[in-house]
């Protein structure tokens, strides 16, 4: 593989769209996708999609944040549990932030609270909206 430094993956599909973003040393690429049944039906295939037409593969992620809620139930479920089967694998960092944390789809802050360590290390909570 070509390009071997570590990149940081954020994963929000707790609102009306599905959000990938790759974070390069200095670049962003950036997916998104309605937030409807038949995408989040999909979603592993729509995740790797992504990556290899960014070219990168699960190996060069060090880092990945998804967002935990407050949100769409079902696409939070399934991001959460899609990362956690393929963190058995790849063994990357996992690491929620909230809704709250994001304001119009900008995720400079949750790469505050990360420098901070005020991200959830552990998936087990996720916050659904009723």
């Amino acid at each position: 593989m070509k390009n071997k430094i570590k990149k940081n993956l954020i994963i929000d599909a707790a609102n009306e769209k599905i959000i990938f973003k790759i974070i390069d040393k200095n670049k962003t690429y950036t997916n998104e996708y309605d937030n409807s049944r038949k995408n989040f039906d999909k979603f592993a295939m729509l995740l790797f999609k992504f990556l290899d037409k960014k070219k990168v593969n699960f190996e060069l992620v060090e880092k990945v944040m998804v967002n935990l809620g407050p949100g769409k139930y079902s696409s939070i479920r399934t991001s959460i549990s899609t990362l956690k089967a393929l963190n058995l694998i790849y063994k990357f960092k996992i690491y929620g932030f909230s809704s709250k944390d994001v304001e119009k789809y900008d995720y400079s802050r949750v790469f505050e609270l990360l420098k901070k360590g005020k991200l959830i290390k552990k998936l087990i909570k996720p916050l659904y909206m009723s």
